[in-house]
C-alpha cells in the first residue's frame, strides 16, 4: 500500500517568513518518552564526539564572512553518506569554505545531535525526519531550519526465513525497531496498522511485539533467537541478513516514485541568519559531493567506509556494505512531501499531536545552489519558503 494522502499546508504556505512563530497549542508532543529530545552528555563537548584536530589539513583560503570554523554534526551511519565523504580531511566541502575551518562532530542519535543544535555546540547537521520534525516541534518552530535533502531509502523489514516466509506471517513475531517514536519505529507502526492489525504504541504489545532495540545490538538480538525480525535502516539490514536474515520488504516499496527522506541537513535558525554566506557554501559542497557520489558510486563507497572505519575503529565487510551502499540514494530534495506524512504516520500512532510544520523548511539557498549548477530547484511542499 503506497503512502499517499492530501498535504497538511498551512495557512502560512510558501509565503511564511523562516523565523515566523506559530502557535504553541498546535505543537504539544504527547508523549516526551516516546520522541526524547534530553538525552546523558556524550564526548567532551557535551554532546557529540569531535573527530581529532591534530589529523586535519591546515585550510587555506578566504575566511567566508570572517567566520573561523563551522561546526557541523552527522552520524557515522552509511544514510549520512553526503557527510561522510563530502566532511573528509581537505574533502569538497570543506573546499567550498576555504579559510572556514569545519569542525566535525558525530553523533549516535538524533535526540542528541538536536540538542547539540539548541545549545549551539553545532550549527548545520544532517539527521533523519523524526528528530527534526520533533526539534521543530519541542522549540516551537524557533531554532531549526531543514534547508536540503540528503538521502532517501535504506530501510528494510528483514525477518528470520525459518519464522517468517511471508509479510503474513509477521504477525505474531517479535519484530525490533531502533527506538521508541524513531523514524523507523513510526513506520512499522504505521505499516502494521494499514495491514490492519493493532499494537499499543507506547508498550510495542498487540498482534506484533514491537522490541525497542538499539541498532549496534540488533544482530546479537536477532542471533540469540530474541526477535524474529527488525525494520531497520542499513547498515544494520545488511549486517542481519549476513548473520542468515533475508529481506522481507524495502520501504521504498511502500512510497510514491519509491522515494522517501531518511536523511536531510539541518541548520539553526539564528546561524542561518547571521552566516547565509557560510550556509550556503557548505549546501554547494554537498550538492557537489552528492554530484561526485553518483558519479563515482565505487569510489564514494570506498571513501565513506574508510570514514566509517576512522569513526569506528572498522570498515564494514564487503558483504554488508555492497547491499547497504546499493539501497540508499543522495539526493538534494529534501522529499518535504514524506516528512509531511512520515508526520502524520506520528499522529496516528498516537506518539505526536498534530503538528503545525508550516516554515519547517528555508530551501532559498538551497535552490540559488541548484539553479547556478543548472539543476532543476526542489520544493517544500507547503511547508517553507523557497
Amino acid at each position: 500500500m503506497t503512502r499517499t494522502r492530501p498535504s497538511r499546508r498551512r495557512a502560512a504556505g510558501s509565503a511564511a517568513a523562516p523565523s515566523a512563530a506559530v502557535t504553541e497549542g498546535s505543537r504539544d508532543v504527547r508523549a516526551d518518552a516516546a520522541l526524547p529530545l534530553l538525552i546523558s552528555a556524550l564526548g567532551a563537548c557535551g554532546y557529540g564526539s569531535e573527530k581529532d584536530d591534530e589529523k586535519r589539513t591546515e585550510v587555506t583560503g578566504e575566511k567566508i564572512d570572517g567566520l573561523d570554523e563551522v561546526k557541523i554534526g552527522y552520524f557515522a551511519n552509511l544514510t549520512h553518506a553526503t557527510a561522510l565523504v563530502g566532511l573528509k580531511d581537505g574533502g569538497i566541502i570543506q573546499k567550498e569554505l576555504g579559510g572556514t575551518e569545519i569542525k566535525p562532530y558525530t553523533f549516535n542519535a538524533g535526540p542528541s545531535e538536536i540538542e547539540a543544535l539548541n545549545a549551539g555546540s553545532i550549527d548545520i547537521g544532517w539527521i533523519g525526519p523524526s528528530p527534526s520534525i520533533n526539534g521543530y516541534v519541542k522549540s516551537h518552530g524557533k531554532n531549526l531550519r531543514i534547508i536540503s535533502g540528503s538521502a532517501s531509502g535504506g530501510v528494510k523489514l528483514v525477518v528470520n526465513p525459518a519464522k517468517i516466509k511471508k509479510l503474513d506471517d509477521v504477525k505474531g513475531k517479535k519484530i525490533a525497531t531502533p527506538q521508541l517514536g524513531n523514524t523507523q519505529d513510526v513506520a512499522f507502526l504505521n505499516w502494521v496498522k494499514e495491514r490492519g492489525w493493532k499494537v499499543d504504541a507506547q508498550s510495542g504489545k498487540g498482534d506484533v511485539s514491537v522490541v525497542r532495540t538499539d541498532n549496534k545490538v540488533t544482530p546479537d538480538a536477532y542471533k540469540s533467537g530474541s526477535i524474529d525480525g527488525a525494520w531497520v535502516p542499513e547498515p544494520t539490514a545488511s549486517k542481519l541478513v549476513a548473520e542468515g536474515a533475508k529481506v522481507l520488504l524495502d520501504e521504498s516499496a511502500l512510497w510514491p516514485d519509491e522515494k522517501f527522506v531518511i536523511t536531510n541537513v539541518i541548520v539553526k535558525q539564528s546561524f542561518l541568519e547571521e552566516h547565509p554566506d557560510v550556509v550556503e557554501a557548505v549546501l554547494r559542497g554537498s550538492v557537489k559531493t552528492n554530484r561526485w557520489i553518483k558519479d563515482n558510486p565505487d569510489r564514494a563507497k570506498a571513501d565513506a567506509n574508510a570514514a566509517l572505519a576512522e569513526l569506528t575503529g572498522k570498515p564494514l565487510p564487503t558483504e554488508v556494505v555492497d547491499p547497504a551502499w546499493e539501497s540508499i540514494q543522495v539526493i538534494d530534495d529534501p522529499l518535504a512531501a514524506t516528512l509531511d506524512s512520515q508526520a502524520e504516520h506520528a499522529v496516528q500512532a498516537g506518539l505526536l499531536e498534530e503538528p503545525d510544520l508550516a516554515g519547517i523548511y528555508d530551501l532559498r539557498l538551497l535552490n540559488k545552489v541548484l539553479r547556478a549548477e543548472g539543476r532543476p530547484t526542489v520544493s517544500a511542499a507547503g511547508l517553507g519558503r523557497q
